[in-house]
């Protein structure tokens, strides 16, 4: 079947479309000709009230729904407000899979998170790990809450043969990224630092931590290509990593970052700031054999895009 075929006269809603993923997988379906897609802006449809979420359904009418919509936030955030983290998530999430599954919705694409895996998971994480232990505690309230759409997905196929699919994208990074030094991830967060000091002329800057923890990041029109191909060809029960396949330490990305800006000053690293967890990176091969996905952009490649673009935000 046809890429073109299967999507004409869909319906799409995509919650969380207007955040920094949901504006490049809009791109991505856009290209392959989809032409009905509905956005729920947060100004209008507050999703963790269920009112709001029956009238979103009445609005869009979809044929699927891929659920990008999360409260998300760096550590600090996620140690100030466990319980927003935790009840936000749940709400925006299972009661609408259950209000689609009612409504004949005939598929739910849930984007779960990688703080879903287990503090000590082996490395490179396999989706057959995701049950082996406690999650990271500085994020665990909103990776189980996001998890519990994976049971959710599972329960719901076994009982009603509902066609939810359930993704794990590693942390995502890319234009139009968020660059609020109180809420960033670490690349924006980075890049903004090492831009700024340039620019002040400081002497230093200051990263979190010791820069031992590795992660893999995911570039975000390679991830909204893995979420358009999971849409497309993937209708099975089992979790699915998208990552890029690339570990690397916070030093060494610390450092490269500091490097493509030309930051010319010392880096300091502040220890007596959380690391977060220990390691990650994703065993990748699930989505390859399943819906042939592929990170596609090499990692300096798609830094240089991201400086460049905050630079070309701030002048």
């Amino acid at each position: 079947m046809t890429t073109e075929h299967f999507w004409q006269g869909k319906r799409v809603c995509i919650t969380g479309g207007a955040g920094f993923l949901g504006s490049f997988l809009i791109e991505n379906l856009r290209r392959r000709g989809v032409t009905d897609i509905f956005v729920p802006t947060i100004e209008k449809y507050n999703l963790t009230d269920l009112a709001d979420q029956e009238r979103m359904l009445d609005d869009a009418r979809p044929d699927m729904i891929i659920h990008l919509a999360a409260h998300v936030g760096g550590i600090g955030a996620n140690r100030e407000k466990p319980a927003e983290f935790f009840y936000d998530n749940l709400m925006m999430g299972v009661p609408l899979m259950h209000k689609a599954w009612q409504r004949g919705v005939s598929k739910f694409v849930a984007i779960g998170t990688i703080c879903a895996y287990p503090k000590y998971t082996p490395i490179p994480f396999k989706e057959d790990d995701l049950w082996n232990g406690y999650p990271e505690e500085t994020n665990a309230p909103y990776g189980l809450a996001k998890k519990m759409l994976l049971v959710q997905a599972q329960a719901y196929r076994q009982q009603y043969g509902y066609n939810a699919i359930f993704l794990l994208p590693v942390n995502l990074y890319g234009p139009r990224d968020n660059f609020d030094p109180r809420s960033s991830h670490v690349i924006p967060a980075l890049i903004r630092k090492c831009v700024e000091a340039q620019e002040r002329g400081d002497e230093e800057i200051v990263a979190w931590g010791d820069g031992s923890p590795t992660r893999e990041f995911l570039y975000v029109e390679d991830a909204a290509e893995g979420i358009a191909r999971a849409a497309e060809l993937y209708n099975g029960p089992e979790p699915v990593n998208l990552g890029s396949g690339n570990e690397i330490s916070i030093k060494d990305l610390t450092e490269t970052i500091v490097r493509l800006t030309g930051f010319k000053g010392r880096l300091t690293w502040d220890t007596s700031k959380p690391n977060g967890q220990p390691r990650r990176a994703l065993d990748t091969s699930r989505a390859e054999a399943l819906f042939g996905f592929k990170a596609q952009t090499p990692f300096e490649e798609g830094l240089r895009r991201v400086i460049e673009w905050y630079r070309s935000q701030k002048h």
